[in-house]
């Protein structure tokens, strides 16, 4: 199915379930099936949107970019199913739900697991220009490789990549990957000013197994929104969407 967003951009979603609304928001590398596997399981308590964000599967992608669009695109699956909603967020789209939570959106709870951002203690350089002009020049290996580098990735590790099937979904998604970064801020730093609005129950989640920087990353997003609960999921890592049950108790339990 589809909605129509403020500029006229279709967004195609599936929809899950009975009960109240959760909007599910992928990261990069994602589109809706990403979070499709979270959708089937909190469908037997909520019913769950899983999207396509714009520029991915189904979905357009009306230009030029900026997160305000993104941020409207929430506003019309929101408004679609009945004019408010919770909102999970998985990484840039746990930023992006952030965003949209401090804009102001009718937003009942928000859930973000673990969004980027970079800490105090670690400066990230802002590769928004680097990556936008490698798909510009259509080096979508390279735009790739690069995010994924930032991202921490071990070079090894995307060499081993590059010779893997999943390889073609990272390049196939790879021109989306400036609006990932432009979400996260210059230089991946939270825009605490914008976490001071929200108003809605936040609950900001870090994985037990995953690396410090994305545990910290969290764990700064939680100390920037007024009244957020913080929480460790013991045993997950960044990839939890792959084990969407790991997920269920505690996201039942805040979003009831």
């Amino acid at each position: 199915m589809n909605v129509t967003s403020a500029d006229g951009t279709s967004i195609a979603y599936e929809q899950r379930g009975t009960g109240a609304p959760v909007i599910l928001v992928g990261g990069a590398f994602n589109d809706r099936t990403t979070v499709a596997g979270l959708a089937e399981v909190l469908a037997a308590d909520f019913t769950t949107i899983a999207y396509d964000r714009r520029g991915r599967g189904d979905s357009g992608d009306t230009g030029p970019y900026a997160v305000e669009r993104e941020i409207e695109d929430i506003a019309a699956l929101i408004e679609h199913v009945g004019g408010s909603a919770s909102v999970f967020g998985h990484s840039s789209g746990a930023v992006l739900a952030l965003e949209a939570a401090g804009a102001g959106l009718a937003i009942e709870k928000v859930v973000a697991y673990e969004p980027p951002y970079a800490t105090d203690a670690e400066s990230r350089a802002d590769v928004t220009e680097k990556v936008t002009a490698q798909i510009a020049a259509g080096d979508r290996d390279g735009a790739a490789a690069t995010f994924l580098e930032v991202a921490g990735t071990p070079p090894e590790v995307i060499e081993g990549m590059k010779r893997a099937p999943v390889w073609g979904w990272f390049t196939s998604l790879a021109h989306t990957l400036p609006y990932d970064l432009t979400i996260c801020g210059p230089g991946a730093r939270p825009r605490k000013d914008h976490l001071a609005r929200i108003t809605a129950p936040a609950l900001v989640i870090g994985g037990g197994a995953s690396p410090e920087k994305l545990q910290s990353g969290a764990r700064v997003a939680a100390a920037a929104v007024p009244g957020a609960r913080h929480e460790t999921l013991p045993g997950q890592d960044h990839g939890v969407l792959q084990h969407p049950e790991s997920l269920r108790d505690l996201l039942v339990d805040f979003l009831k």
